[in-house]
């Protein structure tokens, strides 16, 4: 049967067989599947309370208690010079490295993606007054917010004290701010929270549209410049910065596209490193979170093509068939966590509603929704769908 399953649903990708469902019948398909668990989780999630960046401090970090701070994941000590500079093994977690606000991060935005999807689902207000709790601690309150900056983020001992790379951190931001443009849209968020939580926003973006770190991130030439638009494109959607809305669109178009992605959809940059499997699924998760953002009646990424034919549904047509049948993937595989991929990627489900084709939903219903692993979890930020529907 899953032969079967298989070789029909790369027979409609390769035809690219659409059909006519719509964006309320596919979020009625994603809300059968998840609704069960959501609602399970948010009764445990209702009673947790706000755990910041302020719960935890490394000595070794250079910044104060309100500053996020993180390490290099690929950054080991040096067996010839063990109290030296750490040095670099790509692809390979340290598993000794400060993570404790990473997962802090991990976890607020886990709570308010949750809270809110099942807000979404009941009209029950008793879940948004819950997540409005970590979000205020965390964006607001002067006791316990985070500063609004990553320069601290990834820092490498006895190298440097915080690097732009570590702005990839805040990518599991994307789902608090969804979660406040839902809030919003829907009049549940007073004058005072919202005040305080564009405020914040509105102070990171400066941040990381101007200062060095940011800077450089945006200028990367693999997923970390993608993650960098998907992260600005919807900080700048919640704090109504026009500029650099457009801004993030013209690069998806001109840099993104262009010099990313190859004519047959592969990302190169990815494939040549020592796990390309998973980041190509994580770079292509990226970019359809950036088309779900920024596309508009009159600005749609989803059918834009650069002038040599490069476009979204070209990174699906040379994904795809590696996720329904991952045996068949063609290049090395990834040296650590190759067991752990694919998952229900959310390529696949904003893929279904952008590009109308239900083959990616059929695909998604197959995969893990719930996954447990941190290396995964750490490199997937849309984890609750139904808040961008």
């Amino acid at each position: 049967m899953r032969v079967l399953l298989t070789v029909i649903l790369l027979f409609s990708s390769f035809t690219f067989i659409t059909s006519c469902t719509t964006k309320d019948q596919i979020s009625k398909i994603i809300e059968d599947e998840l609704k069960d668990e959501i609602l399970k989780s948010a009764e445990i999630n209702i009673k947790d309370h706000p755990v910041t960046v302020t719960a935890f401090r490394s000595e070794r970090s250079a910044g104060g208690i309100h500053d996020f701070y993180s390490e290099g994941d690929y950054w080991w000590p040096d067996i010839i010079n063990p109290n030296g500079p750490y040095i670099q093994r790509d692809g390979q977690s340290n598993p000794d490295n400060f993570v404790a606000h990473r997962h802090a991060m991990i976890r607020f935005s886990t709570l308010v993606g949750n809270l809110t999807s099942a807000y979404l689902l009941t009209k029950d207000i008793k879940y948004i007054d819950a997540a409005l709790v970590h979000i205020r601690a965390w964006l607001v309150d002067e006791e316990t917010k985070m500063n609004p900056n990553l320069l601290y983020a990834q820092a490498i001992k006895g190298i440097t004290t915080g690097r732009g790379i570590g702005i990839i951190d805040t990518i599991h931001l994307i789902e608090v701010v969804q979660s406040l443009i839902q809030m919003e849209k829907l009049g549940l968020l007073s004058e005072e929270d919202k005040e305080g939580t564009k405020r914040w926003f509105t102070e990171y973006l400066t941040w990381l549209t101007t200062h060095p770190n940011g800077i450089k991130e945006m200028n990367a030439l693999n997923n970390h410049g993608t993650c960098w638009v998907m992260q600005a494109a919807i900080f700048a959607k919640y704090t109504d910065n026009k500029e650099v809305l457009e801004f993030c669109s013209n690069r998806y178009k001109t840099v993104l596209l262009q010099d990313q992605m190859e004519r047959d959809g592969s990302f190169p940059r990815e494939l040549r490193r020592t796990k390309p499997y998973g980041y190509s699924l994580f770079n292509l998760d990226a970019m359809t979170t950036i088309c779900q953002i920024l596309s508009t009646d009159d600005d749609n990424l989803w059918i834009y093509s650069t002038s040599d034919g490069k476009n979204i549904q070209k990174g699906f047509d040379f994904l795809l068939p590696f996720v329904t049948d991952k045996s068949s993937w063609r290049y090395q595989t990834d040296v650590m966590y190759w067991d752990e991929w694919p998952v229900a990627q959310p390529f696949l489900f904003f893929g279904a509603i952008g590009l109308k084709n239900e083959t990616y939903i059929e695909v998604w219903k197959t995969l893990e929704h719930f996954p447990v692993n941190d290396e995964v979890i750490r490199n997937l930020p849309v984890r609750n769908p139904l808040i961008w529907l």
